[in-house]
């Protein structure tokens, strides 16, 4: 029974049901790993683009126009040799800049915002790093029929079902406009058909960002739930940034031995101890060049005031048995401190006493 329970709590203490402490966040975020969405980006950028078609119209039909006519009209007249094949493919690639240029400059800069709207400004390049693992086929198949592929090919018929739907309804309703395609001059033709496409597609980009918006809490979640983390990862991680509390109290051990020695040191150089006598041991110095008053060199109760009191008399230091103001001066002065001023006449009463003594000797 005790073997089973023991078994529980180490599974349970393994589960990843706590959520990823700012540190975890931090690391997946240098990894390149953040919740973010590429529909949200899609739909942001043919929505940009579309849009720039919309307030953009006439200057893109100027332009097609010219390239049409520049290229019906002079390239395929023109008799292409060694001397002017580069002058024309130069001039035909000025013309596709002017075309496409605006357009993927919209899109790249739609593209930069919606990246930034999710994730802020990130560069990692752990993503793009190669790994082994990724040729490894049966990992390749686990992909391929996980859960997560399941969802991916959910979310793609949707957006194929949705986005459909929606544009098939723009189509519905301009129907009669259609029907009437071939009874209008080319130009008009051209421009109800210009205008059903614009129309079509931000229709469509509005459809795709709302589904976007949907898959972007989508992945939220997801990234949530992959970076969630175990009772025992917190612990570890808290030993990771604060150190082992067993090599932690092993240095704070070290660090008290070193002070108790240095403390040890400095007893001989005090001019008397004020003991308690058994509990309560307190060396004051008095050193005018580095203090007003006199100070505490060391103390200590117990088995430290028993070895304060043990130096003290190997280097002939006076001890002087004062019971109260041993308790007050370990409880209200420090080491290397200068004594209270409520403790001076008392304090200064003994030092003349300790000073008398040393003359008489």
């Amino acid at each position: 029974m005790k073997l089973l329970l023991t078994l529980d709590l180490q599974l349970f203490s393994g589960e990843k049901t706590e959520k990823a402490t700012p540190k975890k966040r931090q690391d997946s975020r240098k990894k390149g790993q953040v919740a973010k969405s590429q529909d949200v980006n899609t739909a942001i950028s043919l929505l940009a683009v579309f849009l720039f078609f919309l307030f953009a119209g006439s200057y893109m039909k100027d332009i097609v126009l010219y390239v049409m006519r520049h290229g019906f009209q002079e390239f395929m007249l023109t008799e292409l040799t060694e001397a002017n094949i580069q002058s024309v493919f130069l001039s035909i690639l000025k013309e596709l800049v002017f075309l496409l240029g605006p357009i993927m400059f919209v899109a790249l800069i739609a593209g930069v915002a919606s990246n930034y709207m999710q994730v802020g400004i990130l560069f990692s390049t752990e993503v793009i790093q190669p790994k082994l693992e990724k040729l490894d086929p049966i990992k390749g198949f686990k992909r391929i029929f996980a859960l997560r592929a399941l969802v991916e090919l959910l979310k793609s018929m949707l957006k194929i079902g949705f986005v459909g739907l929606v544009t098939f309804l723009v189509l519905w309703g301009s129907i009669d406009e259609i029907l009437i395609l071939s009874q209008k001059p080319v130009g008009a033709a051209l421009a109800t058909i210009g205008n059903l496409t614009i129309k079509m597609g931000l229709f469509a980009s509005g459809a795709l960002l709302f589904l976007s918006l949907l898959d972007y809490l989508y992945q939220k979640y997801d990234f949530e739930k992959n970076i969630r983390m175990s009772k025992q990862d917190i612990k570890d991680e808290y030993k990771n940034i604060e150190g082992d509390p067993l090599i932690k109290s092993k240095i704070k051990q070290r660090q008290r031995e070193m002070a108790m020695r240095r403390m040890m040191q400095e007893v001989p150089n005090a001019d008397v101890v004020i003991t308690n006598p058994t509990h309560f041991a307190v060396a004051l110095k008095y050193d005018e060049t580095k203090s007003d008053a006199p100070y505490v060199v060391a103390k200590g109760v117990d088995f430290v005031a028993q070895k304060i009191k043990l130096i003290a008399k190997e280097k002939d230091i006076i001890t002087v048995e004062n019971r109260p103001l041993a308790r007050a001066l370990y409880s209200q002065a420090d080491i290397g401190d200068a004594i209270p001023e409520e403790f001076f006449k008392a304090v200064a009463e003994i030092l003349a006493y300790v000073y008398r003594t040393k003359k008489k000797i």
